[in-house]
């Protein structure tokens, strides 16, 4: 029988007699693999009946004890035993909501994914800016993350505040430059338009310099005193 099998093999799918001896002893062995999932769930059901079996015994002897059964004496799943706290009410309904201008460092810190170093980055780039007109502006933030801005709106309120101004007409070039919408070069043209052509009276003033788009100048005139 065995030399046949070699010989079909060899035949039929051209295996070498080495490889035809492998696959002889491997077919067994995957047999077998294949059957242990199956002998394992067997031997899983039958110690599942032995402990049913117990049970209905134990209920059996209790109930002629003159026993009444409230609980099962098996190790079963018990839902007192996962039965949840009453939930807390959450931080945020459990603080008072500032406005986030008046937001300091320590406060910031209340809100998940802020810590100190963070919170130093925004209050920084709030003084930089001279206050926030926008929500969107914390996405200018380095290393702020999206899910850590919409979770800032659980804890603080917003409106628009302006802490501080340029004065368009007097600044100097350095003290131009150092706003984070207002590049070196940016700062150097409007100086020199202001030489030119005098102080600027209005935002629209801005626009005559060709180069600035429209966009930016919006952008950057919430921060200008044209006084």
């Amino acid at each position: 029988m065995k030399s046949r099998l070699y010989f079909w093999f060899k035949t039929y799918l051209g295996f070498s007699g080495k490889e035809s001896r492998g696959l002889v002893l491997l077919i067994p062995l995957m047999v077998i693999l294949g059957l242990i999932p199956n002998v394992i769930r067997y031997v899983k059901h039958q110690q599942s009946e032995l402990i049913y079996r117990q049970y209905l015994h134990q209920l059996d002897s209790l109930e002629e004890a003159g026993f009444t059964l409230v609980a099962s004496p098996l190790p079963t799943f018990n839902p007192q035993d996962t039965a949840r706290k009453a939930a807390l009410p959450k931080v945020a309904e459990r603080i008072n909501r500032i406005d986030f201008a008046e937001a300091d460092s320590v406060t910031l810190q209340i809100v998940p994914g802020i810590g100190p170093s963070t919170a130093g980055r925004i209050i920084k780039y709030r003084e930089n800016l001279g206050g926030f007109v926008s929500p969107a502006q914390l996405e200018e933030i380095y290393g702020l993350k999206p899910e850590t801005i919409e979770a800032i709106w659980e804890y603080f309120d917003f409106s628009p505040v302006i802490t501080k101004k340029i004065p368009i007409n007097r600044v100097e070039l350095e003290e131009l430059a150092k706003h984070p919408y207002v590049s070196y070069q940016e700062a150097k043209v409007i100086l020199a338009y202001r030489k030119q052509n005098g102080d600027f009276s209005k935002a629209s003033d801005l626009l005559k310099v060709k180069i600035f788009k429209k966009d930016w100048v919006d952008k950057i005139v919430p921060y200008l005193d044209f006084n």
